[in-house]
């Protein structure tokens, strides 16, 4: 089914500086709205339940699963992430945009569900500065920095999957490219249609 609003699925390995960018992207756009996924992982740092995400327990999770309450949902790192089914498609049915971070496991399972979905994959701009990057973090124990470092190879491989590609090399470039695939994507033929409806019409366009 195809919503008046738009769904970004936007995924990266980590360190990769995904969860910055989109959380830039927010400040500057109030017609997006990200949408929080629900976890079994313990919170780090200043997380807050409700605000990064709805940190749930595993039992909890997978009866969620079960229910088929879950847009999508992966493991990774161990943990369990999911995107809850009735709270994306109820703001897309109200023309809502929508923002997804997820990891490239749920954004493919998302684009089979969804083929309107639009994904965009965030890229380090070199293994060099990735390690750096996740090194800087300071809360991160040398063999899941390891751990991660291994599985980014893997994640990076997956991005020839999806529609837009953006290095994050500066930070302020890569927030540009990524306002601009958004932008765009309101541009397109029926997103204008729905949106200028007057416009439409008064140009006997169908």
């Amino acid at each position: 089914m195809e919503y008046p609003g738009n769904l970004f699925v936007v995924a990266a390995p980590s360190g990769a500086g995904k969860s910055t960018l989109v959380k830039a992207l927010l400040e500057l756009d109030a017609k997006l709205d990200v949408s929080i996924s629900h976890t079994s992982r313990q919170p780090r740092g200043q997380e807050q339940h409700g605000r990064e995400y709805w940190f749930i327990s595993a039992d909890e999770f997978n009866g969620m699963a079960a229910r088929g309450e879950f847009f999508e949902w992966a493991q990774v790192h161990g943990n369990l992430y999911g995107t809850s089914r009735a709270a994306i498609e109820e703001r897309m049915a109200h023309g809502d945009d929508v923002v997804l971070e997820i990891d490239f496991q749920g954004a493919l399972q998302i684009k089979k569900l969804f083929p309107y979905a639009v994904l965009i994959f965030i890229l380090p701009p070199s293994w060099e500065e990735l390690m750096l990057r996740l090194n800087r973090r300071g809360d991160t124990a040398p063999d899941v920095i390891a751990e991660r470092m291994s599985n980014a190879r893997e994640e990076v491989a997956q991005a020839r999957h999806f529609d837009f590609v953006v290095v994050n090399a500066v930070f302020e470039t890569a927030l540009f490219d990524l306002k601009s695939i958004v932008h765009a994507q309101r541009l397109k033929y029926a997103a204008q249609r729905r949106n200028r409806s007057a416009v439409f019409r008064a140009l006997d366009l169908p």
